[in-house]
């Protein structure tokens, strides 16, 4: 082999993207000590996300003051500036991730004020595209809080301004975008969406995802009522409709926030950062692709990083070769969309506290071998 690419996502809870792929290359160069190796860490838009583009992309971290999901604290925000600092990316989780509140949880309280701050300073910067990661938030307002920060007005049945959190949403009486910062119209925003929820009912943000957040059933209720609520108000003041959007309930109704507020796309993860790592160029001298992640079965063809990277591979012919943690289920569904196979890293039975001390080592081990038998076909 005289080039590959490698692009897997992390094994969560035992090893990161970056280091999966120093641990692939490695294993690579053990057995063609000449192949040209590229290696782009994943990530699907939650925490980490920035960093991984970071790596695969020249760029530069950005860090500053903001809002954190608790009303009146602040915590160090960050985005990360690449393509010469046209393109921004922030992820939600650096100023409204759920462990920031700790034993604090309850979304009818927390903000995403943070992350407009960060999306205001990113369009400040210069920046034409800005690509916004959801995911791990430990809020349900609907986005409110970041358009609040960007220049949108939220009066209450008095005509007053506030910033509505998810237990205020029943009160926003009319929705003013006149006020939005002039930088946050230029700017194109690409909203990364691996979930399909939509923003209200029994698969809505509250609903699926408040729980986690520490909604008690009657709160889940209530917060639900409020994005009902703020949906009929996006509809009649903004002109869009927004609820029953696919995507529109991930992050606590982020989703929706982003495209009624932003006019940004709900776009896959990996198709995002595919796009944006120029994938489909990077192919064209590629002799192979390594991926993975943690664990591999049905819902892995729907939009996740293997599939995402075996169906752009496919079209140029190129081979696939999945290496994952653990393989649950039948994989013909994922050999007809482009992966060429899949091979799991256990060699022996045992619980996972155990494995995965040896996980690292198992992953080149079973690299290696890979590698050995794809050089034994002598593959050019």
């Amino acid at each position: 082999m005289k080039h590959v690419l490698i692009l897997p996502d992390s094994f969560k809870g035992t090893m990161s993207s970056e280091e999966v792929c120093d641990l692939m290359a490695k294993a690579v160069h053990a057995v063609f000590p000449e192949c040209e190796t590229t290696a782009l860490p994943v990530a699907d838009g939650g925490e980490g996300s920035t960093d991984a583009f970071l790596k695969a992309l020249p760029g530069r971290l950005v860090r500053l003051s903001v809002c954190g999901p608790v009303p009146g604290e602040q915590v160090e925000g960050f985005y990360g500036l690449v393509h010469e600092g046209r393109t921004a990316v922030i992820e939600l989780a650096a100023a409204a991730a759920l462990p920031m509140v700790e034993d604090r949880k309850n979304p009818e309280k927390m903000t995403t004020y943070g992350v407009g701050q960060l999306m205001l300073a990113a369009a400040k910067s210069g920046a034409e595209t800005v690509i916004i990661g959801l995911g791990g938030s430990a809020t349900n307002d609907g986005g409110c809080g970041a358009a609040a920060a960007c220049g949108v007005k939220f009066l209450d049945k008095a005509g007053k301004a506030f910033v509505p959190v998810g237990g205020t949403l029943k009160d926003i009486e009319r929705i003013d975008l006149s006020g939005v910062d002039p930088a946050i119209r230029k700017v194109r925003f690409i909203t990364m969406c691996d979930v399909t929820n939509p923003l209200c009912g029994p698969n809505g943000a509250s609903a699926v995802f408040g729980p986690q957040k520490g909604a008690t059933p009657e709160m889940v209720s209530r917060l639900d009522a409020g994005l009902f609520h703020l949906a009929d108000i996006i509809k009649r003041d903004v002109g869009k409709e927004v609820r029953d959007l696919a995507g529109a309930g991930a992050a606590g109704g982020m989703g929706a926030g982003t495209v009624a507020f932003f006019g940004s796309q709900l776009k896959s993860g990996i198709e995002t950062v595919l796009d944006a790592v120029h994938f489909d160029e990077r192919l064209k001298d590629a002799d192979m692709v390594f991926t993975g992640e943690g664990k591999i079965d049905g819902q892995s063809i729907q939009g996740k990083v293997i599939s995402g990277i075996a169906t752009h591979a496919k079209r140029q012919n190129v081979p696939v070769v999945a290496v994952v943690g653990t393989i649950d289920g039948d994989m013909s569904g994922m050999y007809g969309i482009g992966v060429t196979s899949v091979f799991s890293i256990l060699n022996k039975p045992g619980a996972f506290a155990e494995l995965s001390k040896h996980c690292k080592e198992d992953l080149y081990t079973t690299m290696v071998a890979i590698c050995r038998l794809i050089g034994s076909q002598k593959y050019k």
